[in-house]
């Protein structure tokens, strides 16, 4: 079987592929036109990707089976076009979620000592001890977290490590989840605003969340707060977040942001450039070497499991016309093939899930599924009566 590597990938990674028989083909290079021509040509069984585009013309009337991404997001990845002409796509969700939470505290302490301003002035030759003896410090303070996945529980962790309160908003979140969790319970996003001083956003980019941080959430952050950024940059608006930088309401830390360069290094001349009160780092959020290494044996995983049975391990779904109608909530035990069983389930029920998240806590697996259409009282039975449910209930959307 032939894989297509298209991006930087650990030579693990790639000597895992080899391993496994496959004959790989390893070009970080390609882009764009050059990309849809290595697949044609090269007539690859298997792209892996990182941040690489892939798009319609690259997945049409190729003989692709699987395209993986070798990380979470597939915002990159036409997944609809993928559906529709038979292309399977897989992700690796969770192995960089240690990396990115770093960063969002590693943000969060930079903005608050000005850490990057006090380098700068020192390279220059200025000494500003004064100026730079105003940090209010993390100890005490209120980070805001939007979203409760995999990322945000370990920045949960972290917060807490510094001495930090956190409040969290999630669809799913249960006060039962909530206090395991030691976080408070805000009812909306706007909550969140009002309450924190520290904002971190932990969402994946769907049409429920692009935007979803804009003027009025920005006007309901107390002055001088922080947003930080390290999941995707359209889910803030990049105007309204401009405009409460320049007006010095409020900082932010971002490792993501619209108009970034596609390429690993080249220039940069978007409207973060010379934007005050913001630090932007160059979307690095999951770029550890642990990470990295993470990220490239869960591939291996995956083309292990496909090329032996087809099977597709963290496939991404897109529902008929891309819509939901409900949303299913499972509780089971944290156990392999727990959730996939489901998964499996639903679909001989006719159902595709459209959007996922989960977390596991003390053991247990909590998973929220968004699926295109409301499944029947025969199939929830169906479920809630698997061995490793422990529980499941349907919300109409």
């Amino acid at each position: 079987m032939k894989v297509l590597v298209a991006d930087k990938f650990e030579q693990s990674g790639l000597d895992g592929l080899k391993a496994l028989g496959a004959e790989v083909i390893f070009d970080p290079s390609l882009k764009e036109d050059a990309l849809e021509a290595k697949i044609k040509e090269t007539q690859a069984a298997v792209l892996i990707v990182r941040s690489t585009k892939v798009t319609a013309p690259m997945l049409t009337g190729v003989n692709l089976g699987l395209v993986i991404r070798a990380g979470a997001g597939v915002n990159t990845i036409d997944v609809e076009t993928a559906a529709k002409n038979g292309v399977k796509v897989a992700n690796c969700p969770g192995k960089n979620s240690i990396a990115v939470a770093e960063l969002a505290l590693g943000l969060m302490l930079a903005v608050d000592r000005k850490i990057p301003d006090n380098v700068i002035e020192l390279r220059a030759g200025n000494w500003k001890k004064g100026a730079f003896s105003k940090a209010r410090g993390l100890y005490g303070r209120t980070v805001g977290l939007i979203g409760l996945g995999n990322i945000a529980q370990e920045v949960v962790k972290r917060a807490q490590a510094f001495g930090m309160r956190v409040v969290a908003y999630s669809r799913w979140i249960t006060p039962e989840v909530a206090a395991a969790l030691g976080v408070g319970r805000a009812f909306s996003i706007y909550e969140v605003a009002e309450l924190s001083d520290f904002v971190s956003i932990h969402v994946s980019l769907n049409p429920t969340t692009k935007g979803m941080i804009g003027e009025e959430f920005l006007a309901k952050m107390k002055p001088g707060a922080v947003l930080i950024n390290t999941s995707r940059a359209e889910v803030v608006d990049g105007a309204a977040l401009r405009k409460a930088l320049d007006e010095g309401r409020i900082f932010a830390g971002l490792d993501v942001f619209e108009d970034e360069p596609a390429v690993a290094e080249g220039a940069y001349d978007g409207p973060m450039k010379d934007v005050k009160n913001a630090y932007c780092t160059h979307h690095i959020g999951a770029s550890t070497e642990q990470a990295q290494e993470a990220v490239a044996a869960e591939t291996v995983r995956i083309v292990k499991e496909f090329m032996a049975t087809g099977t597709v391990l963290n496939e991404v779904k897109v529902g008929k016309g891309g819509g939901s109608e409900a949303v299913l909530v499972v509780r089971c035990r944290d156990e392999e093939g727990a959730l996939a069983s489901i998964v499996a389930e639903l679909a001989k029920a006719g159902l595709t899930v459209t959007e996922s998240e989960y977390v596991t806590l003390q053991g247990a697996l909590i998973a929220e599924l968004a699926i295109d259409k409301r499944p029947s009282d025969e199939t929830v039975w169906k479920i809630r009566t698997m061995p490793s449910v422990l529980d499941a209930s349907v919300m109409a959307l």
